[in-house]
């Protein structure tokens, strides 16, 4: 590089570095720093080449302009200021800085005491400076040049209530995917090939909600057992994609993957992290916001500022009492959005967020902001609505226009299904969309993403064959899981059988459920983590994709696709409002009946039966009360699903309401999940077997 030797003002915004074609504009908020020094590397990121000192300060913004500086540029910051924990002020100028808005950031982090700001005297608590530099292991940003050809390229905009969610790991996914080239595979660059968008269509998904994607960090603890954060949930860059993810190195391979999976229909939504970075806390590393103002980005304890709240079990939580912190929040979404084309967010921990005090605060000035902005009230936008502090858990709480992950369904249908009992009430509401969590403050159905499993807990295979999580100390113990009858693997073909049965029973009630399902990458296929519901810290074989499937793996792959396929095709499981009890458009049959056994609406008595784990419900489909885009009114068939979660089979009676007769569609007692031959009578009997799930249509035109 040759050296820099013009330095003019420049701008305080924006933020980051920015080449406008001439030069590089480059600006740092610190609030408290006294003095700034932007620092270049050689091409390998190893040699230290110039610093220049940031002489510019504006509003709290250090910055200058470069007219001698390129894309491709490798730097860092370092940052003088009083060392000083008791007052919240970390600075030490020995340590190198990952700039907050750096939308590249390159190489890997190579850990050693140096990349900490202190040293650990006789006493936990005595911290003092310290002298090490770390520019040599750490990563180092990189100037970019934001020019990409996006064409035509448009957002699907999928409607909330068609939407499948598919939550997938990138790397992951593809690793062991026999038809992506190997130089490929575990990349941005994977996701856009064609082996990949055809599963994915024939699947019948809708939108892909990938794992965290921004730049992250290896813990040291993790790295020295020879692991990592493989889940990525470590964030040390909101603008920059994690280069471990790219084949190229280059920006714009995250930019092709989206446009090709837009131009294939689907939709990209990115689970974020904003509610802490991976610099822990107080004996963390300084990699980044610590050394650059640690008072000013992060939540201190009031009564001792050596010390950090932490609403989100990492150590830290970001503070979002700051106005630069929510601006820094703010044009991180932004950017993803219009300069990344992403469809939306789900946010993790969402619920410290809105932590404006120390109370959950749903009006908090990050809600108020988003459900202004023009640019972000356009995207999905979905909550993990808790966090691990006192009045965390905000489920059902979030602000109209948000849509949350619902742990109640999760529960619910796990308990149902392996048969505990009192369920039945519960079930009910969370398979009708949970208005009760929803519908008292005007949000609809799509409100409830509505889920089985994620990536964090068992697999739906781990599910049915593990009472207890195996080899790992971090997983839940509440996994509301059942083995059907033997720990872990087997050859008994029974239990395999029942097992399957259980998979494809909790996969039809999630896809025939109002609200959002969302499916995790796998379970369609019977991926197993061998028992640990906790593997976030396992880049290996026991976390990606087996693609070599079996007879067994490809009949529920084939019966996941045609769930997917009934949801879609028939508006009456996917509706827009939530069903109203009674009957519709002067009919005499309510839109939706819950019935006994014997063909016979329940009643108050029967909801509250302990020993109950059989029950039907009639949906109507000429009861939708809903138009589509024209104004024309929406009309499906009629529908009875059949639960039964008692070992025993359960003779029912069909309903006799409306003419023709009931044809099965399916039934998750067969091994292919399809439904015998043959149509029923209005008022005959169905077999419903033990511990399986029946759909029937009717249907006036069987002879």
């Amino acid at each position: 590089m040759t050296p820099i030797t013009a330095i003019w003002p420049g701008r305080p915004d924006p933020r980051g570095a920015t080449w406008d074609g001439e030069g590089v504009n480059f600006a740092l908020f610190s609030e408290h720093a006294e003095r700034v020094e932007l620092c270049f590397f050689d091409e390998g990121g190893r040699r230290e080449l110039q610093c220049i000192d940031v002489r510019e300060r504006t509003d709290q913004v250090w910055h200058c302009y470069l007219p001698e500086a390129r894309p491709g540029m490798l730097y860092g910051y370092r940052v003088h200021g009083p060392y000083r924990p008791s007052e919240g002020h970390r600075f030490n100028l020995h340590k190198l800085l990952l700039d907050p808005y750096a939308k590249q950031i390159g190489g890997a982090l190579r850990w050693s005491d140096a990349q900490f700001g202190y040293t650990l005297g006789h006493k936990r608590e005595d911290l003092s400076y310290d002298r090490r530099d770390s520019a040599r292991g750490m990563p180092k940003c990189k100037v970019v040049d934001p020019a990409f050809t996006w064409g035509d390229d448009r957002r699907p905009d999928v409607p909330w209530h068609e939407m499948v969610i598919y939550e997938l790991h990138v790397r992951g996914y593809t690793m062991q995917h026999p038809d992506i080239p190997p130089p490929l595979r575990g990349t941005y660059a994977a996701l856009a090939t064609a082996p990949v968008i055809d599963y994915l269509k024939r699947l019948g998904v809708t939108t892909l909600e990938l794992m965290p994607v921004h730049a992250f960090v290896d813990d040291r603890r993790l790295v020295e057992r020879g692991l990592r954060n493989y889940w990525g949930y470590n964030t040390i860059g909101f603008f920059a994609p994690d280069e471990r993810y790219s084949s190229s190195g280059k920006l714009g391979e995250f930019k092709t993957m989206v446009r090709t999976l837009h131009s294939a229909g689907f939709e990209v939504i990115l689970d974020v992290v904003y509610n802490h970075t991976a610099e822990g806390n107080q004996l963390g590393p300084t990699l980044a916001f610590r050394g650059i103002d640690n008072r000013s980005y992060y939540r201190l304890q009031p009564d001792d500022a050596r010390f950090y709240t932490d609403y989100t079990g990492t150590g830290n939580t970001l503070n979002m009492q700051h106005p630069r912190v929510l601006q820094l929040l703010m044009d991180s979404l932004r950017y993803w959005v219009t300069e990344m084309h992403v469809d939306g967010f789900r946010f993790d921990l969402a619920s410290a967020l809105a932590r404006e005090l120390h109370e959950v605060d749903r009006l908090g000035a990050f809600f108020d902001i988003l459900r202004q902005d023009p640019v972000l009230t356009t995207v999905k936008l979905i909550a993990e609505p808790w966090d691990l502090g006192e009045g965390g858990y905000q489920v059902g709480n979030f602000p109209s226009g948000w849509a949350e992950w619902n742990d109640k369904y999760r529960d619910t249908m796990r308990a149902y299904w392996k048969g505990d009992g009192g369920l039945i009430g519960e079930f009910s509401r969370r398979l009708t969309g949970s208005s009760d969590l929803y519908g008292r403050n005007g949000r609809l159905p799509h409100a409830s993403i509505n889920f089985i499993t994620a990536h964090d807990g068992f697999t739906l295979d781990d599910l049915v064959s593990y009472n207890d999580k195996q080899d790992n100390r971090d997983g839940s113990n509440h996994n509301l899981s059942w083995n059907c009858g033997v720990e872990g693997r087997t050859d008994d073909p029974a239990i395999k059988a029942l097992r399957a049965r259980q998979k494809r029973n909790m996969l039809a009630t999630l896809l025939l459920s109002q609200g959002v399902p969302m499916l995790v990458a796998g379970d369609e296929i019977g991926r197993t983590q061998n028992g640990n519901n906790n593997a976030y810290c396992q880049d290996s074989p026991l976390s990606w994709l087996d693609w070599n499937l079996d007879d067994d793996r490809r009949k529920l792959l084939d019966f996941v696709r045609r769930m997917v396929q009934v949801r879609r095709t028939h508006p009456v499981f996917r509706r827009r409002y939530f069903f109203q009890g009674r009957p519709l458009h002067g009919g005499d049959v309510k839109d939706v009946v819950w019935l006994e056994p014997d063909g016979s609406e329940m009643t108050t008595e029967e909801w509250n039966q302990d020993f109950a784990r059989c029950l039907g419900v009639y949906l109507a489909g000429n009861a939708l009360n809903e138009v589509d885009a024209r104004g024309r009114p929406v009309a499906d068939d009629d529908f009875v699903v059949l639960f039964n979660a008692h070992h025993d089979a359960v003779p029912f009676m069909l309903p006799r309401y409306g003419d023709g007769r009931w044809l099965a569609l399916v039934d998750t007692a067969r091994d292919d999940g399809l439904a015998p031959d043959g149509a029923f009578e209005p008022g005959s009997v169905y077999p419903l077997e033990g511990r399986s799930l029946a759909l029937l249509i009717r249907t006036p035109n069987i002879t």
